[in-house]
């Protein structure tokens, strides 16, 4: 999962060495922390964060298939 939304930012972004993510499991899911460049921000939200939810749908697609939720969060 981490590749999947490590490609789906590194598409969107100009700057793509400035992507990091993180990832940290729970009992019920895993984390996974996406951080990108301040001037690219905003691509990967999205305008009123369809972006964002999109990816989160494509995640939570890929997770139902192998039963493990994942949650997507953006740092600022």
């Amino acid at each position: 999962m981490k590749e999947l939304v490590e490609f789906l930012a590194k598409s969107l972004v100009d700057d793509a060495d400035a992507v990091r993510i993180r990832t940290h499991n729970r009992d019920q899911a895993t984390v996974l922390e996406l951080e990108v460049a301040e001037t690219d921000l905003g691509k990967v939200i999205g305008r009123q964060g369809r972006t964002a939810r999109a990816m989160r749908t494509l995640l939570n697609a890929a997770g139902d298939k192998l039963r493990r939720r994942y949650i997507l969060d953006i740092l600022d």
